[in-house]
């Protein structure tokens, strides 16, 4: 996107709110006006004080009056503007924001398991505000900006022309200087926000690996890469503000060298031709000063303009990558018939390096499957295709005899029951984590479900109990805490079929036992995926898929597989061996 692009999408979120830029246009033009009349009532002042013991106080006085109004009138006026400017911007940055969250909630798993989390939310956050800034300098001090050279050189060539084409002469060096700090401040500013992005994402993955990283000793090299990406930033940052440094002290250059210039040639011109006044005179360098002005608040404005829409680029990059197909005009799954059909399914995560080869599983209603191989043999990808979070390459999933890609995908997905080995609780009480399912849930049912998971009793010695507000993350429970929060979730919902991944790898053997059991329990007449690396778990299942880079190469219950003397029998009886002494 260039930049003009960019501005008109950004013009798109200002259009709903056009009250509040008639407002500022209005507000900026009053302001700019009252401003501007100001310096000919001093003028005119000037002129009837023509002398020691010749002074016209009362006219004198009147003028104070009016230069007193009109200072009022400017300041009501510059308090509207900002007042509808700021109503514009937060507005208009509060829907796109809205727009963004909403489009990354829409977007497949694929992007979001591909970029950095941590540079996602400084495009949510600090690259949304700093649109919001721009949007407020640009309404602002451009437009004021904008009136007030347009105003000035009016009254001015309306007054005295010939001082006025000196202005009008030196204006395209005061271009010059806000051309060029724009051109060579744009590209640092872009390259600044991309290294802000990766020291946000850094950042992230560092605070969300804390544990990981100091139990490895990994400070110091965390430390070195942070460094790394903060010289980057460093080196643009320096590079940006030192283009937009140039600013002012170019066009202060510039700004005397117009009111030298406006001086001498009044001067000239009162003295010689006497046909300007020192009142005149002394209203002609008060705009000479007001004219000039501006472009140093412009050439400011042009560097946070340049911020925005680099910022802006990075938001609108999100904003257009393609979102999942819609499936509104798709019908429910139905009834559900418990069955699941995996029929010549290969795919892979990138085209040139295919995972799952060939696949086909027949689950019938009511099935415990259990899936089991090595790390990295495709187990957790086939969880992720039959929920649609990615799809096939090429084959089918049926389930309960409907094609996945035939049904809408929120139907599918209220099939399954998910506990996963990670954990993820938001930041709530107990009872909103367990009822996050069925929020229509009655305490009754919220407390059953945790009694069922065996996570009751440590509730109940929580400082509130199912009051109690969980941390970000869960942070104030231990990791087995935290799993049978979400193994209640699914036991309160009670879905049609269930999908267990490594559902109680971090719980206590006889707390495993006894979760072991509430799901025997639950699963009766479920069909049920089960992901196991413990093999000893799924002994009872009704069929068993072994794995291996991305094919099934065995499957059947456990003591047939155990008969083959196969692949499963090596990893059964890996799990076994015991040290000879």
């Amino acid at each position: 996107m260039n930049m003009k692009e960019i501005v008109k999408r950004l013009a798109k979120y200002i259009a709903p709110y056009k009250g509040y830029v008639a407002l500022s246009l209005i507000s900026a033009v009053l302001s700019v006006a009252a401003t501007l009349a100001a310096p000919v009532c001093i003028g005119n002042a000037i002129d009837y004080i023509v002398g020691p013991g010749n002074v016209a106080f009362d006219t004198v006085a009147v003028f104070m009056m009016i230069i007193g109004g009109t200072i009022a009138v400017g300041g009501i006026f510059q308090w509207t503007l900002s007042l509808a400017t700021n109503k514009l911007a937060f507005l208009a940055v509060n829907e796109m924001r809205k727009q963004l969250f909403a489009h990354i909630d829409r977007l497949p798993l694929s992007y979001i398991d591909s970029h950095a989390h941590g540079d996602l939310i400084t495009r949510m956050a600090s690259d949304i505000e700093q649109i919001s800034n721009g949007i407020l300098q640009g309404f602002s001090q451009l437009l004021t900006g904008i009136f007030t050279i347009a105003g000035t050189l009016g009254i001015m060539l309306a007054i005295q022309w010939q001082v006025a084409l000196v202005v009008i002469v030196i204006t395209p060096l005061s271009l010059f200087v806000a051309t060029f700090v724009a051109k060579h401040s744009n590209a640092m500013f872009r390259k600044q926000s991309d290294a802000q992005g990766k020291l946000g994402g850094y950042s992230e993955e560092m605070l969300e690996g804390g544990r990981i990283v100091a139990a490895f000793g990994y400070e110091e090299e965390a430390q070195k890469t942070f460094e790394e990406i903060d010289s980057v930033l460093y080196k643009y940052g320096v590079k940006s503000q030192f283009y937009s440094s140039l600013t002012n002290p170019c066009t202060r250059f510039v700004n005397n060298i117009v009111y030298a210039a406006v001086g001498i040639v009044g001067a000239v011109i009162a003295i010689v031709y006497g046909s300007m006044s020192p009142g005149t005179l002394s209203t002609f360098l008060i705009y000479a000063n007001q004219y000039t002005k501006p472009f140093n608040e412009i050439t400011g404005v042009i560097t946070e303009l340049q911020t925005a829409i680099a910022c802006a680029r990075r938001v609108f990059a999100v904003m257009d990558e393609p979102e999942e197909s819609s499936d509104a005009y798709l019908p429910e799954i139905g009834e559900c018939l418990g069955t699941v059909e995996f029929d010549d399914v290969c795919f892979g995560y990138s085209p040139d390096k295919p995972l799952l080869q060939h696949i086909n599983v027949n689950a019938q209603n009511g099935k415990k499957i259990a899936i089991v191989g090595p790390t990295g043999c495709g187990k957790t990808t086939m969880i992720n295709l039959l929920m649609r979070f990615y799809d096939v390459d090429s084959g089918e999933i049926r389930v309960s005899g409907a094609p996945v890609k035939s049904v809408k995908r929120s139907s599918l997905r209220g099939q399954f029951g998910m506990v996963l080995q990670d954990t993820w609780l938001f930041e709530g009480t107990v009872r909103e984590n367990i009822s996050y399912g069925r929020r229509d849930a009655t305490d009754d049912e919220i407390i059953a479900a945790a009694k069922a998971a065996h996570a009751h009793g440590f509730i109940s010695k929580l400082a509130d109990g199912y009051d109690t507000v969980i941390a970000e993350s869960g942070g104030n429970l231990s990791q087995g805490q935290r799993q049978l929060l979400c193994i209640a979730r699914i036991m309160l919902t009670r879905p049609p079929m269930l999908i267990l991944d490594e559902a109680t790898s971090n719980i206590d053997t006889r707390t495993e036992m006894r979760i072991q059991k509430a799901f025997a329990e639950i699963m009766k007449g479920r069909t049920s995926f089960i992901i196991a690396h413990r093999l000893s778990t799924i002994r009872d299942a009704d069929l068993i898929l072994v794995m291996k880079d991305g094919n099934i190469i065995e499957q059947g219950k456990h003591e047939e597989l155990l008969q083959k003397g196969g692949f499963y029998k090596e990893l059964y009886e890996s799990q076994f061996k015991r040290s000879a002494f």
